[in-house]
This record gives structure tokens, sequence and C-alpha cells, in this order.
């Protein structure tokens, strides 16, 4: 049964059916007088005309139209040309009718009759008026919220999760290109303005790139595109393929190329390092 397909509606329904039931045990006429300490008020199931033709035809009723709201497979079943909810709609009212007449046919009307017609208008009300009503045609239990899948390896209270400050080398930290610094957070030094006032350092040349950098700090970055992750031993044959998306690990830098961490734990050498997003 999809619960979620229920509405407000159908909740009364319920409700009002468990409540149609309790009153069913209870009392039908009330006792006044000195001689009724020994006198049992019996309950509706002891009268099969008001048990079994009454209360039990509401609760069927109630059970009839939540069922072919929460079924998909009896939406569209139909007795006499009639769909089950609406079968069921016509089973409460003729129970709240029932009720009104045993209340004024009863001259000591007891708890039971009295708790029962109140249930009952409350169903026939609610049976009618869910399709309705706005209020009452809002969903019962609410869609879930989405949960932010986490990068892989980001641990919970981690600078990047939310509603703690983004650090460098975490996902959420400030998005910028491959190969800018990194912005300072709370608690960092600030850079000396003189030194970024300063000219821009020499590029490396072809051979010093081939050496991992000294002062490298493992990242997380994402490709703007598929791309394949290939051995570190230099084979041409891809070990797997990065998809745009997901976050990956880069530990090392192999000259023009990054040392790649996935998810499952291989490594490998991304060649192509071009638009990717660092975290």
């Amino acid at each position: 049964m999809n619960i979620r397909s229920l509405t407000r509606g159908d909740g009364v329904l319920i409700g009002a059916a468990v409540v149609l039931f309790i009153a069913s045990f209870l009392g039908t006429s009330s006792c006044e007088g000195s001689f009724c300490g020994n006198v049992d008020s019996p309950n509706s199931w002891e009268f099969s005309p008001l048990g079994w033709g009454v209360f039990l035809l509401g609760i069927a009723g109630a059970a009839l139209v939540v069922l072919s709201r929460g079924l998909p497979q009896l939406q569209n079943r139909k007795v006499v040309g009639l769909d089950l909810g609406q079968v069921g709609v016509a089973f409460t009212v003729a129970t709240a009718w029932n009720l009104l007449m045993w209340i004024f046919e009863s001259e000591n009307a007891g708890a039971g009759l009295i708790l029962g017609l109140i249930a009952s208008l409350v169903l026939a009300g609610a049976a009618v008026a869910a399709p309705l009503v706005p209020a009452l045609k809002a969903p019962l239990v609410g869609a879930p919220r989405p949960q932010t899948p986490q990068p892989y390896g980001v641990q919970p209270g981690q600078p990047g999760q939310p509603g703690v400050p983004g650090g460098y080398g975490y996902p959420g930290a400030q998005q910028q290109p491959f190969g800018a610094q990194p912005q300072p957070y709370p608690g960092q030094p600030q850079p000396d303005p003189q030194a970024a006032a300063a000219p821009a350092a020499p590029q490396p040349t072809q051979a010093q790139a081939q050496q991992p950098a000294g002062d490298f700090a493992p990242f997380w970055f994402a490709v703007p595109v598929a791309r394949p992750l290939y051995a570190e031993d230099g084979s041409p044959t891809p070990i797997a393929e990065l998809a745009p998306g997901t976050w990956y690990l880069a530990v090392e830098q192999r000259g023009p190329g990054l040392i790649a961490q996935t998810q499952d734990g291989r490594r490998g050498v991304l060649q192509d390092t071009t638009g990717i997003q660092r975290g």
C-alpha cells in the first residue's frame, strides 16, 4: 500500500473509523434510577442489526475509500458500475443515517450510540468532502527531504559540511579554478601584501614539472565531462573513468596531470585537467 498517496481526508476517515469501532463496544442504552445498579447495558454487537448492519457497514465503508486510494490495483475496480471508493462513501452515509434513526428511536441512548453517531457523521463528512476541500486533499505524509550526497571521504563535522565553514581541500569551500591559490579561512594567517605584489614566479620547466611539488596539498575536484584515468605505470589502457558530478581526491601532481583516487580506492593519472572544478 502506498502510504504517500493517502490524503488528510483519508487520515480523518481512519481516525473516525477507529472511534466508531470503539463505540461499538460501549453500551447502547442508559438507565436512570436506583434499580439500574445491577443492569448491564448491552453493546451494539449484541444486536445484530446494529452491530453487523450499521457499525460494521461504516467501518467497511472507510476501509473501501482508503484502500481504493492507497492500492493502485483497486482504483479501477467497479461494483455495479461504481468505483470502490464511491461504494465506500455510500456505506459511510448509510451508517450515519442509521445511527441517527437509532438515536431518535431510543428512549435512553447510551454512550455507544452517541459516540457512534458523532464518529459516523465525521466519517461521512470526510468521505464526501475529501475530494472537494483543498485542506483535506493535501498529502497525509509529506515527501521526504532529499539528502545531499556527501563527497567521497568527507566525514560529518569536517569543513565543507552544512553549517561548517568550508576549508581548503574539501568540497563546500569557495570554488576556485585549478591552479589558483586557496582563499584564507578564519584562523589562517593572512598573506603578506608585499609578497602578493611581487612579480609572478617563473613557470617550471618540463623537467622540473616531472617532479612532484613539495608543497602539494590533496584536494577534491570534479571533472566537467567523463575523462579516462590511466595507470601510474604509464600503460595506455584506462583503468577507470571519472564521471562528472562526482568528487574525486587529487593526492599528487604528476607533471601536467594529477594522481587521482576513486571512491573504491583505485589510483591513476588524470592526464587532462583542463576545466576541472576544485572543491
